[in-house]
């Protein structure tokens, strides 16, 4: 065989070589890339996403879309080849499997966490969006969770409401902590709640709950010092004048918060907040109406376009990574508070683009 045949098959047999241990050779990076858009105003699966009863709703036009970020599943190992073309492909990234998945939680425990984020930014879409409307929101201080074979398991319960600790009110989450800690390990300490069941369902007939009861515990020391825990985790529960219903599945984490609230004043406003313009956008919010970074901002501006989008609100600390790399045609909008996002609407409404505050790269 000449030498210059011989040559190129060795070469030809080197290069199949590399590309065979490309595909089978797994690699420790994960891809996310630009995931479904949802229109808060709209519909998914056949059912409004936003659904208010017990109070009078106006109709809206235009588009509120939340945006997600679509990633490869946590047991799945790329290989060589699509880390490669991830980092090429220019509306992926490629990032290290550990940022996505950390080595400390399993799968089951990660969906645990997205699930109980996103219900979470359900409800504090709520309350932002009523207390930007002036609508009184009520509270009060709920067992958030129990931890396992501590007293208060099988004796309460997350939901419950705690009205008051060895007879002293409770106003606020923190109070719960100080009353049980004035205990020494063993001692008993007793707790006048209200059942979840019961709160629940008189939240839902808008009545004042009844069955108050008493459950005494015996405290326990904690683990980590000689503190006395009965074993839960107080929270904030929140009680609204009507009905508001999320109807979203299959959708995890904090990020649609801003876009449920917007939503959901939308909803509630006469007029159309958005001129029929088509306006997508991200971030957390809190009870307070105060918007939060997210993670993958880069990807879902290329959805929010790729769908139609005109305007995206992004949030504060989200605006100098989205504009590095701004889709051609996306108009990106710095907001810090539904406040922000509200005023940007009504400029965007009224065709106003040199008066919204832009995101920069700087």
């Amino acid at each position: 065989m000449p030498r210059r045949t011989a040559t190129m098959l060795a070469s030809l047999l080197m290069l199949i070589a590399l590309l065979c241990a490309g595909v089978l050779i797994p690699v420790p990076y994960a891809e996310m890339s630009p995931g479904p858009t949802v229109n808060t105003l709209g519909e998914h699966g056949g059912e409004p996403v936003l659904q208010i009863s017990g109070r009078k709703t106006y109709p809206t036009t235009g588009n509120l879309n939340m945006t997600t970020v679509r990633v490869t599943g946590s047991q799945y190992r790329m290989n060589l080849v699509e880390a490669v073309y991830g980092w090429i492909a220019h509306d992926n990234l490629v990032v290290p499997h550990s940022t996505l998945y950390p080595d400390d939680k399993t799968p089951d425990e990660l969906n645990q966490e997205t699930a109980e984020e996103f219900t979470q930014s359900q409800e504090s879409a709520k309350v932002a969006a009523l207390k930007q409307l002036d609508i009184p929101v009520g509270t009060r201080t709920v067992v958030s969770s129990v931890v396992k074979n501590s007293p208060a398991e099988g004796q309460l319960h997350a939901g419950d409401v705690i009205k008051a600790v060895d007879g002293t009110e409770i106003k606020q989450p923190g109070d719960v902590a100080k009353l049980v800690t004035k205990h020494q390990p063993g001692q008993k300490v007793t707790f006048r709640i209200i059942p979840a069941k019961e709160a629940a369902a008189a939240e839902k007939e808008k009545r004042q709950p009844s069955g108050e009861q008493d459950v005494t515990l015996t405290t326990a020391k904690a683990p980590d010092d000689k503190r006395a825990v009965v074993g839960i985790q107080a929270g904030t529960d929140h009680t609204f004048p009507f009905t508001i219903n999320i109807k979203l599945a299959d959708v995890g984490g904090p990020s649609a918060g801003l876009m449920f609230a917007l939503g959901i004043v939308d909803k509630l406003t006469p007029g159309d907040m958005t001129g029929g313009k088509f306006i997508a956008g991200t971030g957390t919010i809190d009870d307070s109406g105060k918007v939060g970074p997210i993670g993958g901002v880069e990807m879902k501006t290329v959805g929010a376009r790729n769908k139609g989008a005109q305007y995206f609100l992004t949030p504060k600390d989200n605006c100098a990574a989205a504009a590095k790399d701004k889709p051609s045609g996306l108009t990106l909008v710095k907001v810090d508070t539904i406040g922000d996002a509200v005023g940007a609407l009504e400029k965007i409404r009224k065709g106003d683009s040199a008066g919204l505050p832009l995101c920069s790269a700087g």
